[in-house]
């Protein structure tokens, strides 16, 4: 079953009478998510004091947990990356990610602070104990002007030969809303994807579920693995499944850094608060993206939703 493999152990039961093993997703500590969070939060448009402070953050934590840490510099960036070789399956890498950038004069506290927070997170449980593949960390740079970040990096792994088997993308997840019509939806995705439009519909519109986008080709078990494990934490998904048509073609599906991998036919798996669609800060236009619109039990479900299905996909045989 593959939730046996989600509920992974940092300690092993030994004999009769040893203590149950604790399950990973209960390894996710919310006050750290805030702690990096408030440290995150800033206008960290690339080239500012913030941006720098907040790579810096990235290469020292995953540094600290025992990553081999590269800052990957390209033609006008920085991605920060961490390195944590498999024991068994050490070829194939699983990446779990969030952009650093936010876009000028916003202190990007949900976009994508919250995302960077939870990387450093799920970074952290997941380095407790060893696994079959290699697991690879990121923040990414530049996303806020196009993918620039994701996509030198993806390229590059494709032209080296690296076998990617699973990608978990951080975009927002830090907003939620339980009053009715909150949730708003996009009419071109609605039209495509009527079952999940009649879901939110039936739910009153409520902001309150986690949307997981990923590729069929590649990433449907990776998807899959996180919505059985938030099931069982009892988080709402709404999940979209894009075909090799849409990959390419579906602009509302490409809003992250997962789309690059997709370009590169990599897998890749967005999971978001929805963005605009729910969250009336975006981008700072109807106020600031601050602390204060944070649902930090909601961000600390979709971490543990992430870092158990990761935790899965790590070890799978």
């Amino acid at each position: 079953m593959r939730l046996a493999i989600n509920l992974l152990a940092v300690t092993a039961a030994i004999g009769c009478g040893s203590p149950a093993p604790t399950p990973v997703t209960a390894l996710v500590e919310s006050q750290r998510f805030v702690d990096d969070l408030t440290a995150i939060s800033g206008n960290r448009y690339p080239g500012s004091p913030q941006w720098q402070a907040v790579q810096d953050l990235c290469a020292d934590r995953f540094a600290e947990l025992g990553y081999v840490v590269e800052r990957h510099r390209y033609a006008t960036g920085v991605n920060v990356i961490g390195v944590r070789a498999g024991t068994r399956l050490a070829d194939e890498r699983i990446l779990v990610s969030a952009h650093y950038d936010s876009v000028n004069a916003c202190a990007g506290t949900d976009d994508n602070g919250s995302g960077v927070a939870g990387t450093l997170e799920a970074a952290r449980v997941l380095a407790l104990q060893p696994h079959a593949r290699t697991l690879v960390v990121a923040c990414w740079d530049q996303e806020e002007a196009g993918l620039i970040g994701s996509r030198a990096y993806a390229k590059r792994a494709r032209a080296a030969g690296d076998v990617i088997v699973g990608n978990f993308v951080f975009e927002m997840i830090g907003y939620r809303s339980t009053a009715p019509s909150s949730q708003k939806t996009d009419p071109v995705l609605d039209a495509v994807f009527p079952d999940q439009s009649a879901a939110v519909a039936a739910n009153e519109h409520r902001g309150d579920f986690l949307l997981i986008i990923h590729d069929v080709a590649f990433a449907s078990a990776a998807a899959a693995d996180v919505e059985e494990v938030a099931a069982e934490l009892g988080l709402p998904t709404v999940v979209l499944s894009v075909l090799d048509g849409l990959k390419t073609t579906g602009d509302g599906l490409r809003r992250s850094d997962h789309a690059p991998f997709w370009d590169a036919e990599y897998p890749g798996v967005m999971l978001t608060d929805t963005a605009n669609y729910r969250n009336p800060h975006y981008h700072c236009g109807g106020g600031p993206d601050v602390m204060a619109d944070i649902d930090v039990e909601f961000a600390a479900l979709n971490i543990k939703a992430t870092v158990g299905a990761v935790a899965t996909g790590l070890d799978r045989p």
